[in-house]
């Protein structure tokens, strides 16, 4: 297939959590034999901080504005599939543009729907429209399970579909790094996710001073009190993921609050973690004993006491925990199982159309 995508940046990770989940599955498509055009809207703050300028898996072409995609109307043209995502600046806009000159398949990627419910419930959403929604052949949606059902029942989805993120397994992978931290977590800031950060990982610092912690990515207040025992480090690069996650004992997986109430929403953390082979703790939500084993590959928590309790099981006990995530997320959840997918239902929203079920 020809497919051509809008999302957030590809080029850079800075603050952008989208990114890895984009390379993931842009290296699949590239591998399953697929040809690749990735539009990227100029930002400042990613072109200081590109840490992929030339992806070797796609065509990645850089624009200034909507009137710049001008430049791109012949290949959204031929294109078997446009697919706009989450975020995107101006992205009613440059959704209209697209409907405009696409002869193929229209979808929207969401990778935040549940902030784009709430965004839609009260009109803040920036990125689509209540009146958009029905344009899109899919609705590619990072969530799964009855929120699926809301995006058609209610906002009048053709067709909703879940379509998690995933891992690239020749990035994220066991390395024989040095064992620096007992436990550590890897994202970017959110007033959101913090009081479970403070809840699971820096009150059991308080309580367990001789324990190394560390906590890493961008955009922490400096209000923010860290216990002494608790490491800071402003930014990760993807390169450095698989050695990062290798060096810890445990790592932390916290899930925004929105996605939590709504359940089905893995994050693109959970399977990179897993897939270096690091024990995960993580918060409870609603859909994750369909990507792992909650008590086998996954332990889940609700309180410091049993965040504490976990980090004194036995090694051996521990390493089995990060095994067996590791062998389910490299069976189910790689770049190329969703590049799959994703497939199958472009091939199946194309058949709709000759079918005469476009509706």
């Amino acid at each position: 297939m020809r497919l051509v995508f809008l999302w957030l940046s590809l080029s850079s990770s800075w603050g952008n959590g989208h990114a890895t989940t984009y390379r993931s599955l842009l290296k699949g498509l590239s591998a399953a034999g697929h040809d690749v055009l990735f539009l990227e809207r100029d930002q400042p703050w990613y072109s200081s901080n590109r840490d992929l300028p030339c992806p070797g898996f796609c065509d990645m072409q850089i624009y200034g504005s909507i009137a710049e995609l001008s430049r791109f109307e012949a290949t959204v043209a031929a294109a078997d599939a446009v697919i706009v995502g989450s975020y995107v600046p101006d992205g009613p806009a440059v959704i209209e543009w697209v409907n405009n000159h696409r002869r193929g398949l229209l979808c929207f990627y969401d990778i935040d729907t549940p902030v784009t419910l709430h965004g839609l419930a009260d009109d803040t959403v920036a990125y689509v429209t209540r009146d958009i929604i029905p344009l899109f052949d899919l609705y590619l949606s990072f969530t799964g399970g009855p929120t699926l059902r809301v995006l058609e029942d209610v906002y009048g989805a053709r067709r909703a579909v879940p379509l998690y993120c995933s891992v690239d397994p020749a990035l994220y992978h066991p390395e024989n790094a040095p064992n620096n931290w007992d436990l550590g977590y890897l994202g970017t800031y959110s007033p959101d996710r913090q009081p479970v950060l403070d809840r699971l990982l820096l009150e059991p610092a308080r309580r367990l001073p001789r324990k190394r912690f560390v906590v890493a990515g961008p955009q922490y207040p400096a209000t923010i009190e860290w216990p002494r025992n608790v490491e800071r480090i402003e930014h990760v690069p993807p390169a450095e993921h698989s050695r990062f996650y290798s060096s810890l004992n445990w790592t932390l997986n916290v899930t925004r609050r929105d996605m939590v109430r709504r359940g089905y929403s893995p994050s693109v953390r959970l399977f990179e973690a897993t897939a270096c082979g690091v024990p995960v703790m993580s918060d409870r939500w609603e859909g994750i004993e369909d990507v792992l084993i909650p008590g086998s590959s996954v332990l889940l928590l609700d309180s410091a006491a049993e965040a504490v309790r976990a980090m004194e099981l036995p090694d051996e006990q521990r390493k089995e925990i990060g095994r067996a995530g590791r062998a389910m997320t490299l069976r189910n959840h790689t770049g190329r199982h969703r590049a799959d997918q994703l497939i199958s239902y472009l091939v199946g929203a194309r058949d709709g159309w000759r079918d005469g079920r476009r509706a």
